[in-house]
């Protein structure tokens, strides 16, 4: 084997190996025996979230009132209404994260490496 394709081997294994993985830990859902004192606080919790100006802005840009929202949030189960007032910290913006944008600065590196490498 050339000195060259040991080069593209062990470019392409550092290239794949940056690629960040998507899948995270899911949390598992509440017991069906929720009380109401702990649905009006995790309602109360979601609708303050949904009260804020930015998030109400985001919303109405997407076609939603805040009278639907209000409406969807009260048809939501007790369940899915605990889960999402547990991990609200969790919700990310639409887009990449720093993260995945550090890996692909790492993998765009390390393509850079390998052609000025075979270039030589």
């Amino acid at each position: 084997m050339s000195r060259k394709s040991i080069l593209l081997v062990l470019a392409l294994i550092f290239v794949f190996a940056a690629i960040p993985a998507f899948a995270g830990p899911a949390p598992s859902k509440t017991a069906a025996n929720q009380s109401l004192e702990s649905r009006d606080a995790d309602l109360t919790i979601v609708r303050n979230l949904a009260a804020n100006e930015q998030i109400a802005t985001v919303l109405a840009a997407n076609g939603f009132s805040q009278e639907e929202v209000e409406q969807r949030l009260a048809q939501m189960s007790s369940q899915d209404l605990h889960q999402l007032a547990q991990n609200l910290d969790q919700l990310q913006p639409a887009g990449l994260t720093r993260q995945e944008w550090i890996w692909i600065g790492i993998g765009a590196l390390a393509a850079l490496i390998l052609v000025v490498a075979l270039t030589n």
